[in-house]
Parts: C-alpha cells; sequence; structure tokens
C-alpha cells in the first residue's frame, strides 16, 4: 500500500470523543423531552394540577438545557490529531 492510498482514506470530521458527547447530549435532550410528556386530563373542563409538578416545570427543561450544552461542547471539541 502506497502513501497515496492512505491519504486518501475519507477523514472523519469528529473523533470519537465527539460523537459520545453528542450522543450523551441526545439522550439528556430525549430525556428531558420524555419527562415533559403526558399526564394530562383530554377533558378540558378538568384540572390536572400534575402540569405544574417538579418534574416538568424544573427537570425536564434543565435536561434539555444541560444536554443543549453537551451538544455545543462536543461540536466544538477538536478531535485528537
Amino acid at each position: 500500500m502506497s502513501t497515496e492510498d492512505k491519504n486518501s482514506k475519507p477523514q472523519f470530521l469528529f473523533g470519537k470523543r465527539n460523537y459520545l458527547f453528542m450522543f450523551i447530549g441526545l439522550a439528556f435532550i430525549a430525556i428531558g423531552f420524555i419527562l415533559m410528556a403526558g399526564g394530562g386530563s383530554d377533558d378540558p373542563a378538568i384540572f390536572n394540577k400534575d402540569i405544574y409538578n417538579f418534574q416538568r416545570i424544573r427537570l425536564a427543561p434543565t435536561l434539555i438545557i444541560i444536554g443543549l450544552g453537551i451538544e455545543i461542547y462536543a461540536i466544538m471539541l477538536n478531535p485528537k490529531k
């Protein structure tokens, strides 16, 4: 194999660490959206106070913001050369 063949290999834009952090950030975002979903009443005349619980107004948005931060970090992280 010549040196030209080695140089002609396509290079990935990110390294393995970048993709690992992207996966972790995506998992945080998915869990946050799952925690926000569901629990409502189909009847508009019935008020469901579970919509104001800790899981929906504090935990889920916090997880999503953390996940977005991890995603930004993963994109800005330089791969090893």
